[in-house]
């Protein structure tokens, strides 16, 4: 009882200090992990066990966890170290990218494709921010979009808050279509032993069919300021050649390719046996040896902030699932729901929806995983038909708020430097409703395919 007491504690504070935002975050989920070794493991429950399970660093050594081949790829309780290797190796890539001029490339591409022309160019840019982000980080994605369309607006003088807010929604939906497009999916797959074609072909095809219904959303909503600045005069000679973009071609070749391999191996590892953790750390080391003298820069720039608040993140949720914690919660929610699939997944996807649009949802994520498999065992509810609910409400429900995810305070940030600040107001406005519509879909097309 007092073990539980503890972890409770420690959680709650490590989530109070994180919605504060007064302390950088990799810090309080570092110290509150610390805590919960000490105070939850070693003084309420004196188990050493306990401590090398959440610290969970045998796993790293057996073959699975490298190839596995003909098993699922499941991770223990505690620290899920699949997730972070396999983050720490996009992270690699994402910068071999960047510096290669690729996304800059891309955008200004895309741009002249379509004439520069502001409802076109709205439409493309969503598009390519809800493509993209299946893949690469929706950060990386609004960090470059977001800094794109601001040049864009200044030479084709249009408003940009409009298409950064567009963009910002549509990198945070197309992340939840793929395994790897956003934290909470990668913790997801690795942790309950999911492939990239399983989030494919479930989360992606509800993203699919929302991506249309958020186009035609944001068209309506922002039409009006769209059709005038349609009648801006602009001299498509004096904007900036896509090539320019491109600092070395050999560079950029190479950075192509390693992306496309890494697509390709995330599409095939179910049937390859391939883990993410073995894609990542290969990503990472071919971009690494093909950047040559530049590794080194490239392993400086990597975001080690966010792989350390994954590992605190990790310790403190282990702290709440070996003290048994996570099993009430999951049967309160049981017994709320009477063992109604309908009712626990509707639970889930709006819970997670309303808790992602204020506070982190990759905490959230990480701390439901072990609630859905306990309410999945209980009950003999479809673990997947939870997981399914479980991505789609974290993903979306960020969307809803300036803070509710990361793309949105990068892309609210790069807005307010350029300025072009972005209130709550302003925000919530156009991305609350959307918000809500594509959660109220997702339920429905749950309950249609799954319940």
């Amino acid at each position: 009882m007092m073990a539980q007491i503890l972890a409770i504690v420690i959680f709650v504070a490590m989530f109070i200090l994180i919605v504060m935002d007064k302390i950088e975050r990799q810090v309080i989920t570092l110290v509150c992990g610390l805590f919960t070794l000490v105070f939850v493991f070693g003084l309420g429950m004196h188990s050493m066990e306990a401590v090398w399970k959440t610290l969970n660093i045998g796993t790293i050594f057996k073959p699975e966890f490298w190839y596995a081949a003909g098993a699922a790829e499941e991770s223990s309780a505690g620290i899920n170290w699949a997730t972070i290797i396999f983050i720490a190796g996009m992270m690699v890539m994402v910068e071999g990218m960047a510096k290669a001029g690729f996304f800059q490339w891309l955008c200004m591409k895309l741009a002249r494709l379509v004439n520069y022309k502001p409802i076109p160019l709205f439409i493309a840019f969503m598009l390519m921010s809800a493509g993209l982000s299946m893949f690469i980080d929706s950060i990386t994605v609004i960090l470059f979009l977001a800094a794109v369309t601001v040049e864009l607006s200044k030479l084709l003088k249009i408003d940009p808050v409009p298409m950064i807010l567009a963009e910002i929604f549509c990198a945070n939906l197309g992340g939840s279509a793929t395994m790897c497009g956003d934290p909470p999916n990668i913790i997801i797959g690795t942790s309950l032993g999911y492939a990239f074609s399983d989030f494919l072909t479930n989360t992606g095809l509800i993203a699919g069919i929302s991506l249309i219904v958020v186009v035609v959303y944001f068209y309506l909503a922002c039409r009006k300021e769209l059709l005038q600045e349609s009648g801006q005069a602009v001299d498509l000679e004096t904007l900036p050649d896509p090539a320019e973009a491109i600092q070395d071609k050999k560079s950029f070749a190479i950075s192509c390719v390693i992306f496309a391999a890494a697509v390709v191996m995330l599409i095939t590892h179910a049937q390859t046996g391939l883990t993410v953790a073995f894609i990542g750390a290969v990503i990472a080391l071919i971009t690494l040896i093909t950047a040559g003298k530049g590794a080194v820069q490239l392993l400086k720039k990597v975001d080690y902030k966010t792989l350390l608040f994954f590992i605190g993140l990790f310790v403190v949720v282990g702290g709440l699932e070996e003290t048994g914690t996570l099993e009430l919660i999951a049967d309160f929610i049981g017994k709320i729901s009477g063992g109604n699939l309908k009712m626990m997944v509707a639970i889930i996807l709006w819970i997670s929806a309303i808790a992602s649009a204020f506070v982190d949802n990759i905490p959230f994520a990480a701390t439901m995983i072990p609630v859905i498999k306990s309410l999945s065992a209980a009950t003999g509810a479809n673990l997947e038909t939870l997981a399914w609910a479980l991505s789609m409400g974290t993903d979306i429900g960020g969307s809803a708020t300036p803070i509710g995810a990361s793309a949105n305070v990068v892309g609210t940030s790069v807005a307010a430097k350029n300025g072009h600040p972005i209130g709550w107001g302003k925000y919530c406005k156009l991305a609350a409703p959307a918000t809500i519509i594509v959660v109220t879909l997702s339920m429905i097309l749950i309950f249609v395919r799954y319940c």
